[in-house]
């Protein structure tokens, strides 16, 4: 089954969605504010993406972090801090069950889902 990651108000999680129903692709949605993440997982992502691919540097979130936080994390601790304020995930992060992606790009997407563009 493929799991989106992401929060329901986030505007690329969206037209990820938007996306993947206009192509009539089953999934399902993983809210992280709503429903959080599990430290295990984060840990499985960035082992598979790496820490820059998972972590969005970019967000409120990472900004409002104490400088000390920001500057000593690294793939080891960085699960337990998403763990605790998951909106650090970059989104959407789709798990489509044998690969990991971020971000959300049409092109990718239907290169991706080949067999369901229309």
């Amino acid at each position: 089954m493929i799991t989106v990651y992401g929060i329901s108000n986030c505007d690329t999680v969206r037209k990820a969605r938007r996306w993947l129903e206009a192509h009539a692709i089953e999934y399902r949605f993983h809210d992280l504010r709503e429903d959080g993440v599990d430290e295990a997982e984060v840990a499985r992502w960035i082992e598979e993406l790496g820490l820059d691919a998972v972590l969005n540097r970019r967000s409120t979130s990472w900004r409002a972090l104490p400088a000390a936080t920001r500057d000593g994390l690294d793939a080891a601790s960085a699960p337990a801090l998403i763990n605790g304020h998951p909106t650090l995930v970059k989104r959407p992060l789709l798990d489509t069950g044998t690969s990991l992606h971020t971000g959300f790009r049409e092109a990718d997407y239907a290169r991706l889902f080949e067999r369901h563009t229309l």
